[in-house]
């Protein structure tokens, strides 16, 4: 059943949600707590907070379930940890690379998977359960898993190399949390003008279930200002695997918003109100257009999240990032 076309809601969170939280990610669990995690400044380990209303979130305390080593693969630029339960157990995806280097104009970062049997991920013991290894081993990031009639996939963000660019979308099948079985299907590679500015990027997929369809949100371009959102669109029945089962929104479905001073919206994922039922985007986004020095290490994108609206064919329409709250 499609949900009735409504007008763009009015703000009813706070904004910023959390100051100097990129690619942030919020979990509801069957627990009744929600759960929140997201890249650091710093870049350094790995936080997890937890509250039973969303906007609790906020004022909940963050703790240190991970920090990265001295050495090693792992030692470096700590990206987009996201939180899932599979299989009666938590995991952590996030992305890691063994220094700070640039080589060819990419880091070196590759997907890690961390492993935790407590029924409360803020305690117990987080085990490091390795390297998701893919058909490449070249610069890969932004893994998500999400289940489809009785199966575990995973979605991830990787250089290709036979494909210009930085990175594009991949999907799996999974064997287990961070082992993949079978083919990576290619799903979508930046193309368009809007996925190739400053970078030909598609990343920090996310996935969305509802009226029938499957849908998953990327982000594309550079950092900056023309950061943006993508979409591609499945209907439910389809075998997720099939790339041609999916089709690219041509234009971005969120993006900077002058009018409201919100600059470089992505890395989004999704949630849902504490009535279960409402649909929640999480995302980052900045408050200011120039940046001095490099993007990546500027602080101020900050978590910040809004309900979505659905239009007559059951489509989510994300509207503009909303305005900061006056100070």
């Amino acid at each position: 059943m499609k949900d009735a076309a409504n007008p763009v809601n009015k703000q009813l969170f706070p904004n910023p949600f959390i100051e100097q939280r990129a690619d942030p990610w919020i979990y509801r669990h069957s627990d009744g707590y929600y759960y929140f995690t997201a890249s650091v400044p710093e870049f350094d380990r790995i936080e997890l907070r937890r509250a039973k209303g969303l906007t609790e979130l906020a004022e909940s305390t963050p703790v240190v379930v991970w920090t990265k080593p001295d050495m090693g693969p792992m030692s470096a630029l700590i990206w987009a940890p996201e939180i899932h339960f599979i299989e009666e157990k938590w995991y952590i995806y996030f992305a890691a690379a063994p220094s700070e280097e640039i080589v060819d104009g990419l880091f070196n970062h590759r997907m890690f998977v961390l492993e935790n049997a407590s029924s409360n991920p803020l305690e117990g013991n987080w085990t490091e359960k390795g390297k998701i290894h893919t058909a490449w081993d070249t610069f890969a990031l932004d893994a998500t898993s999400f289940s489809h009639k009785g199966k575990q996939y995973l979605v991830w963000a990787q250089k290709a190399p036979h494909i210009a660019g930085n990175s594009n979308l991949y999907i799996s099948e999974l064997e287990n949390p961070w082992t993949l079985r079978g083919e990576q299907v290619l799903l979508t590679k930046p193309e368009l003008s809007w996925e190739i500015i400053g970078f030909k990027v598609n990343e920090g997929p996310a996935v969305l279930a509802r009226n029938g369809k499957l849908f998953i949100t990327y982000s594309a371009s550079a950092t900056d200002h023309h950061y943006c959102m993508g979409l591609l669109t499945a209907n439910a029945d389809c075998d997720p695997l099939d790339a041609a089962a999916w089709s690219k929104s041509p234009q971005p479905v969120f993006q900077t918003s002058e009018q409201t001073g919100q600059y470089g919206p992505g890395h989004s994922c999704f949630t849902v109100a504490e009535d279960g039922l409402e649909n929640v985007l999480v995302y980052h986004a900045r408050s200011y257009k120039e940046i001095v020095g490099n993007p990546l290490y500027d602080p101020n994108r900050h978590a910040r999240i809004k309900k979505i609206d659905w239009d007559e064919d059951g489509n989510p329409v994300f509207g503009e990032p909303e305005a900061d709250d006056p100070s």
